[in-house]
């Protein structure tokens, strides 16, 4: 039995091999036919070392870095082939596929990049703050009261832009002997200026109602997932009054573990499409896309679970009810947004209509969300988040023109070591 298992695992291994080998090799045609970069273009680079699975990490920036880009050149150094052909296919940014340290140092020897930009805290990020005489800056993938915020990690980058004063607050009871006054430069949500998109459906005077929960989770801690317990009930609800129209939206992975969740899933998508075929004005819209944005934009009220979508959607600034996990052991932070929050209980949800317009209508729910949506992200007018962005960024190229004024001539002999000995010659 012990024989029959290792050469099942090494099958496996070798198939995942070929199929990155081929991943490899459609990048590199795919670049190649595109032509080269050009030669000391880039100012800025966003390092992603993942592959296609995260690649929502990147795609929520891509709108914010085009703006940035007509300013300041951008390019996604991308370490793995199947996050670089992932970026390709989406007309994201521009892409250099850099799988081993010895390409990453061929390419910036031949680019002037002044700010380095992350997204997540991949291991492999280390691999890039070896090249000084740049800044290093986090710009993370969204914003949330989860441990991930507050990370140790912060410390291993010249600069963190963070969201608003929720997040200094949460970064300052954390970190030990952090500069944060310094450091930590507030931008809002920039991606929030572009929650746009073509919308799926004809809109008319139906109030538009978003659920979107998140899995099941795979331990109680987690079990913050509403499908089974809220969802099939304020579903059907909304569906019901013909004065509502319901944009679902739930995580890819529901139903990975627990089967009835994955019923009760599947239970709402058969209540969505027999309500579309009986009312074909209804245009109730099951959403499994990859794009993030119109939805909540469009939504008069959103009903999401803990996750990051409840920042996502307060960065709308529009109502929105959290529901409230069945499962007592499911863990719920109390000192942010989750303290006041606007909480939508299993039994709430039998009573959703009288909920939805409860959040729309009541003045002192709507002054609570305005109080927090300051805390967390500022300034949300539109494009008062951008020009944040933007306006970090000149400062620290600014101080980069600084710093460069004070160097050697041959201060950047650095980017290059043809002597090293490089450990990550395996493309990914």
């Amino acid at each position: 039995m012990g024989v029959v298992s290792d050469g099942k695992k090494a099958y496996r291994l070798l198939q995942k091999a070929l199929a990155s080998r081929s991943a490899v090799q459609r990048v590199r045609r795919t670049l190649k036919a595109q032509g080269p970069h050009p030669r000391d273009h880039y100012r800025i680079a966003v390092y992603f070392a993942d592959g296609a699975v995260n690649l929502y990490q990147m795609r929520q920036w891509y709108r914010p870095l085009a703006g940035l880009a007509e300013r300041w050149p951008v390019v996604v150094l991308s370490r793995s082939a199947t996050g670089a052909e992932k970026l390709i296919e989406e007309d994201g940014p521009p892409v250099a596929f850099v799988p081993t340290v010895r390409n990453l140092e061929k390419f910036l020897a031949k680019q002037d990049i002044r700010i380095v930009l992350y997204v997540n805290q991949n291991t492999r990020n280390f691999q890039m703050f070896r090249y000084g005489r740049r800044w290093h800056v986090f710009i993370n993938h969204g914003e949330s009261d989860k441990m991930y915020m507050t990370t140790n990690q912060y410390k291993a980058y010249d600069y963190a832009f963070i969201a608003g004063q929720a997040a200094r607050d949460r970064l300052a009871r954390t970190l030990w002997d952090y500069d944060l006054e310094r450091r930590a430069i507030e931008i809002g949500r920039p991606q929030a200026d572009h929650y746009s998109g073509s919308l799926p459906y004809t809109p008319d005077e139906r109030m538009v109602v978003l659920y979107a929960p998140t899995w099941e989770g795979d331990r109680p801690s987690a079990h913050y997932g509403s499908i089974a317990t809220h969802g099939e009930q304020l579903v059907r609800g909304l569906l019901a009054t013909g004065r509502h129209r319901v944009i679902y939206r739930p995580h890819p992975r529901s139903g990975v573990i627990n089967e009835e969740y994955g019923a009760a899933h599947r239970r709402i998508l058969s209540a969505i499409a027999e309500a579309n075929a009986s009312d074909a004005g209804a245009q109730h819209v099951y959403d499994d896309g990859p794009e993030l944005g119109w939805q909540l934009a469009a939504a008069d009220v959103a009903v999401v679970d803990i996750s990051a979508m409840v920042y996502d959607r307060l960065a709308a600034g529009k109502p929105l009810l959290i529901t409230r996990p069945a499962d007592e052991r499911a863990s719920i932070d109390t000192k942010g947004y989750l303290s006041a929050c606007e909480w939508l209980t299993v039994s709430g949800a039998r009573d959703i209509v009288a909920e939805v317009e409860r959040v729309s209508a009541d003045d002192e729910a709507v002054a609570r969300l305005r109080t927090w949506v300051q805390h967390y992200f500022g300034d949300t007018t539109p494009g008062a988040a951008t020009a944040k962005f933007h306006a970090a960024i000149e400062q620290l190229m600014g101080k980069w023109e600084e710093w460069h004024a004070l160097d050697a001539p041959d201060a950047d002999q650095d980017d290059i070591d043809d002597d090293d000995d490089d450990d990550d010659d395996d493309e990914d």
